[in-house]
């Protein structure tokens, strides 16, 4: 192959490389905030303190947890009769029941820990993720 071969070679994979990039952060989910953003009914008026932003879904609290855990593992995941609470390196996803299907709450885990303490406890562990103070004895010396 000659020179210009390479080249002409080299620029349609930097072409389709480009494409395949741009295709990629239109269209694609970089967090569980992004799923759930793309995926389920903005519901503004369930927001809790400008702090918890609302969806909402016609599916079941755990049809939606396995959707959004099968598509993001989370880093630590509390499920018992009031909902499914998820922690993510960041934020926070907390699946309740509704009536109608389930209400979506994303929130950052600093104030998500606090608001949600009494029902997670200690099931939110502190292993890879952990951006709220504490973790346990000897944690931050």
């Amino acid at each position: 192959m000659t020179y210009r071969r390479w080249f002409v070679l080299g620029t349609i994979f930097a072409l389709v490389g480009a494409l395949i990039a741009a295709f990629a952060i239109f269209y694609g989910n970089f967090s569980p905030r992004g799923y759930v953003e793309d995926r389920y009914r903005r519901t503004a008026q369930y927001d809790i303190t400008g702090n918890a932003v609302a969806y909402t879904s016609a599916k079941q609290p755990s049809q939606v947890a396995k959707e959004v855990t099968d598509a993001w593992q989370p880093a630590d995941q509390y499920v018992d009769g009031s909902g499914v609470y998820l922690r993510y390196d960041d934020d926070s996803v907390v699946i309740l029941p509704l009536a109608a299907g389930s209400l979506i709450l994303l929130e950052k885990v600093s104030t998500a820990y606090p608001r949600y303490h009494s029902t997670v406890g200690n099931g939110w562990g502190w292993g890879r993720g952990n951006t709220v103070r504490g973790g346990g004895p000897g944690s931050g010396k």
